[in-house]
């Protein structure tokens, strides 16, 4: 039962809704990896690691992994206000830093994104470049325009699936067409996005997969393979003060992939001063979508550790433990002991 729901699981997210990008409960702590013009958004360089098991126990549940790191160039403003120290017994991120804010100068951005992503037989894998460029609007609201461009890959490993009757294998089977082994295609990525920020807020647009395309697969390929649809992203949020060392930050996040209806992510986090903070997600738009909660604690101001568990659906509860995602983060040449981002939530 578990491998015939994996099979189903894996036909209904890769094949018939030609969706390849994976989910991310806690996007909300990296926002880079939906849109490149993030890229260069702090004063360091920020580089983070994933690892997320989807529906435990059950056989062939995806798996994800991604790396991402980029940083700022040309940025000057290291210092822009007394409050980018850690005055102790003062909360860095309070109400002083947020009436002081000024948006930073001019600057440029590069990054890098490694993402793996497994489901069954079939895996994906991605390396993108990304840049970005950010633009003062005013004293307060900056403007950035990012692109990436990189390799994706979607290979099938004919050995790992199990046939339901022993005189059917790959090779009687039109849409692998093989006997054995992993049939594996490659195709360039190109994605772009907009990112307006301030101190209290966000508000982010992006494209994944500009170029619409077939991985093609089996003995007749214009009929078989995996699509490379558009991804499109809209990300917001908005922080405000529950109390002096309290922030609220709602936050929502709306895939679209067509032809399937567009998925929206909402959620909240709570955080203490720059130390740490807990949250929830809820996922409408899809049989998959259900409720997810959320912590972290920023370890110093070169590391932070972050870990969300996301209920699986009704259909899935009996056969699954449910998912765990873990985030890593580590801020490289963190002159000023920013532990707490100053741009990026």
């Amino acid at each position: 039962m578990k491998r015939l729901l994996a099979i189903g699981l894996l036909f209904t997210a890769h094949t018939m809704y030609a969706q390849q990008k994976p989910v991310y409960t806690q996007y909300i702590l990296n926002n880079y990896i939906i849109n490149p013009a993030v890229t260069g958004i702090e004063n360091y360089t920020d580089l983070k690691l994933s690892y997320r098991k989807q529906w435990v126990g059950i056989d062939g549940a995806p798996s994800t992994f991604y790396l991402t790191a980029h940083g700022p160039i040309g940025k000057k403003d290291y210092r822009t206000n007394a409050t980018s120290y850690a005055v102790p017994g003062d909360n860095p991120r309070g109400r002083n830093y947020m009436e002081e804010y000024t948006a930073p100068e001019p600057h440029h951005g590069v990054g890098l994104t490694v993402i793996s992503d497994k489901t069954g037989y079939i895996s994906r894998w991605g390396a993108y470049a990304t840049y970005a460029y950010h633009k003062g609007l005013n004293s307060r609201t900056t403007l950035s325009a990012g692109f990436m461009v990189g390799m994706s890959s979607v290979s099938i490993d004919a050995s790992k699936i199990e046939w339901g009757s022993p005189s059917f294998t790959a090779q009687t089977d039109d849409a692998v067409g093989y006997l054995s082994g992993a049939i594996s295609k490659m195709r360039p990525e190109v994605g772009a996005g907009l990112w307006l920020y301030g101190a209290e807020y966000f508000v982010g647009v992006s494209v994944l997969n500009i170029v619409p395309g077939k991985a093609k697969f089996g003995a007749d390929s214009s009929k078989y393979g995996s699509n490379f649809a558009p991804h499109f992203f809209t990300t917001a949020g908005y922080k405000f003060f529950l109390n002096d060392d309290i922030t609220m930050l709602p936050s929502v996040m709306i895939q679209y992939v067509k032809p399937i209806s567009p998925q929206i992510f909402a959620g909240v986090k709570l955080q203490y001063q720059d130390k740490l903070w807990i949250g929830s997600n809820y996922r409408f738009g899809d049989e998959l979508g259900g409720f997810s909660a959320m912590a972290g604690i920023n370890v110093s101001n070169t590391m932070n550790i972050g870990y969300a568990y996301d209920v699986a659906p009704t259909s899935l509860s009996q056969y699954s433990r449910n998912t765990h995602e873990f985030v890593i983060g580590f801020l490289l040449g963190n002159k000023y002991d920013d532990s707490c981002p100053r741009q990026n939530w």
